[in-house]
């Protein structure tokens, strides 16, 4: 045979070789497109209006191409605060054979790992999950868990600086948190660690259940406290009416941990933005829809963190606030 019949068989193997790739990528991308996932949000809190999971996570994986009602669906189920319904519930999302499951707040997060170990689990708002051992490490979870970390050493020791800073005569410090999440728990344990550093006491006010917060609150009438702190998850979320007024009748100053608190009334927060860690947690979703390893996707820390001051709510404390705390405020609400 010679080098020119050769080269022209080479090339028309070489061809066919292209022929047959390229049909399979067609045929890829032809079974991508007409193919229909189903993604999980699992959390402690209440159903919104909307019945949806929250925006950002829908609006991150509509940029990355599945589309609510064309090619995504989801699946939502939230336990009102009452926690021991999140087993069930986590049950119910693994029944329907969903591809991916979002959950928010540490507790939501551990029953859904619970309930699986195959199907993805993207955590929001779970605390420090490396250290309530959600992932065996922050740079390669392993497992089928991954998601958004809170350093919770790091923000408890913060947010105690800066209200030490608004307030320097400060003695004593109420923490308010769920006693019944290991997460909150770990995030309390942090907070007394740093107090002691600042050299400040702590009056702990843990509570399991509504009801608890009548007694946290008699305790604060008994022994009033210089200021408070709340750790935030569904049940103080669900509760934090009460404890914003009760401040403010008080005339407490209280630190929280997001800026939604803070625009209810609350005096000022420190904290990322729920915003953001849901839009992560969705581009985390539209990776592992599209084949990546959910062990192999490292947790991700938000990008900043954000100090928000309601001057308002300072003003009818007859609390003035530094301007050293002034200048470093992301906003101010007046």
């Amino acid at each position: 045979m010679s080098g020119t019949d050769c080269w022209m068989e080479r090339r028309v193997f070489l061809g066919a070789v292209g022929i047959t790739l390229v049909g399979a990528w067609r045929s890829a991308d032809a079974q991508e497109a007409g193919r229909s996932w189903r993604v999980g949000f699992l959390t402690g809190m209440t159903r919104p209006p909307d019945g949806g999971p929250p925006a950002p996570l829908r609006t991150a994986l509509q940029a990355a191409g599945f589309i609510d009602g064309k090619n995504l669906g989801y699946e939502c189920r939230w336990a009102e605060a009452h926690n021991e319904r999140l087993p069930a519930l986590a049950a119910e999302l693994i029944a329907l054979h969903v591809d991916a499951i979002v959950t928010s707040g540490g507790p939501a997060a551990a029953a859904a790992k619970q309930a699986t170990s195959t199907i993805p689990v993207i955590v929001v708002n779970g605390g420090d999950i490396a250290e309530t051992g959600l992932v065996s490490s922050l740079s390669r979870p392993g497992g089928n868990v991954t998601g958004i970390n809170d350093p919770a050493a790091v923000l408890s020791a913060k947010r105690l600086e800066i209200l030490k800073e608004v307030v320097p005569a400060i003695a004593r410090v109420a923490v308010l948190w769920n006693a019944g999440d290991n997460a909150m728990t770990l995030r309390y344990r942090q907070i007394e660690r740093a107090a002691q550093t600042l050299h400040l006491g702590i009056e702990p006010l843990g509570v399991r259940e509504p009801d608890d917060f009548n007694a946290a609150l008699e305790a604060m009438t008994r022994t009033p406290p210089d200021a408070l702190m709340m750790v935030t998850d569904a049940l103080t979320t669900l509760n934090r009416r009460r404890v914003i007024d009760y401040a403010a009748a008080h005339r407490i100053p209280a630190m929280y941990e997001f800026d939604s608190v803070v625009e209810a009334g609350g005096l000022m927060s420190y904290g990322s933005d729920p915003r953001e860690s849901f839009g992560l947690a969705g581009e985390y979703v539209a990776k592992v829809l599209r084949g990546a390893k959910v062990g192999d996707l490292p947790v991700e820390q938000p990008n900043r963190y954000f100090l928000v001051v309601n001057l308002k709510t300072a003003k009818d404390l007859g609390l003035p606030i530094p301007q050293s705390v002034l200048v470093r405020a992301d906003r101010l609400i007046e």
